[in-house]
């Protein structure tokens, strides 16, 4: 081992004394954020969105004041589950995110586009970029949780929101599938590569109810959900169900008026957070 210069930044040497980088920016300075929950997932398809404005709700039932960070530039659907049409305006001081009816905040590139149906044909670090500026120049103002819809995958996107954005704990979200122990062993690694809590797993398109006679049907299969959650030593947060209603309110816009329970256990992990010093 060579001679200690006390110069970490040219130094390759793993010694006891280099202390690990802090790359988490801060907010804007008249943001006043709680806690921040990331919703992830190993792979697109699953529902990440569907299961951040769920929960987004649910906790704002519960009394608290929330907003959801979209950072799923490519692929952005949560201001259509909302029903927001205005664009995002902004000032000197920085940019405003756009309150839904019952008083989420929300903030998305399609709140910014000339034309929402317009592509986002942008390159992986454009996008990244864009993200980490929804945290430092958005006034976020007084939301006591922030959400994070994730893109799918562990790529640009993903990778800069867990180093930029001090993320308080994500959730796993998951289908029945066979394939679900790769999507949460992605999922996981990440996690702990980037030190994240991992506050537990949802499972999405969990069964189809008979309206008849109420009997679960498992169309894609028995669900898996609960050996992989039991390997890794996780909680099942939610089971939410292929329900046309639920489906027919987001497209709809109304998704802020859905009737259910599903969500309980995960609403529960979230509030025993704490809301927390204000960022």
């Amino acid at each position: 081992m060579s001679e200690c210069t006390h110069d970490c930044s040219t130094c390759g040497e793993a010694c006891a004394s280099r202390q690990p980088q802090d790359l988490h920016e801060k907010p804007h300075e008249l943001s006043k954020i709680g806690k921040v929950i990331a919703v992830v997932s190993g792979k697109g398809g699953v529902g990440k969105s569907l299961v951040t404005a769920l929960t987004a709700v649910s906790v704002q039932r519960s009394g608290h004041t929330v907003g959801i960070l979209d950072a799923d530039i490519t692929g952005p659907s949560v201001p259509k589950m909302f029903g927001i049409k205005q664009r995002a305006e902004g000032d000197e001081t920085g940019i405003f995110p756009v309150r839904t009816k019952l008083g989420t905040d929300i903030m998305s590139v399609n709140l910014l586009l000339e034309n929402p149906e317009d592509p986002v044909i942008w390159r992986g670090p454009v996008i990244a970029g864009a993200v980490k500026q929804f945290w430092t120049d958005v006034i976020w103002g007084d939301d006591e949780f922030l959400f994070v819809d994730m893109p799918p995958g562990t790529g640009d996107v993903p990778l800069t929101v867990f180093q930029s954005i001090p993320v308080d704990g994500i959730l796993i979200v998951t289908t029945p599938q066979e394939l679900v122990s790769m999507i949460v062993e992605k999922a996981v690694r990440m996690a702990k590569t980037m030190n994240v809590p991992i506050l537990g797993l949802v499972e999405n398109m969990s069964y189809a109810e008979c309206p008849d006679c109420g009997k679960r049907i498992p169309v894609f299969g028995e669900s898996h959900i609960d050996e992989i959650a039991a390997e890794h030593q996780l909680p099942v947060l939610g089971k939410i169900p292929m329900n046309p209603k639920l489906a027919g309110a987001c497209d709809k816009g109304m998704v802020e008026l859905f009737e259910g329970d599903w969500l309980e256990p995960a609403v529960r992990a979230i509030l025993a957070l704490g809301e927390g010093a204000a960022r």
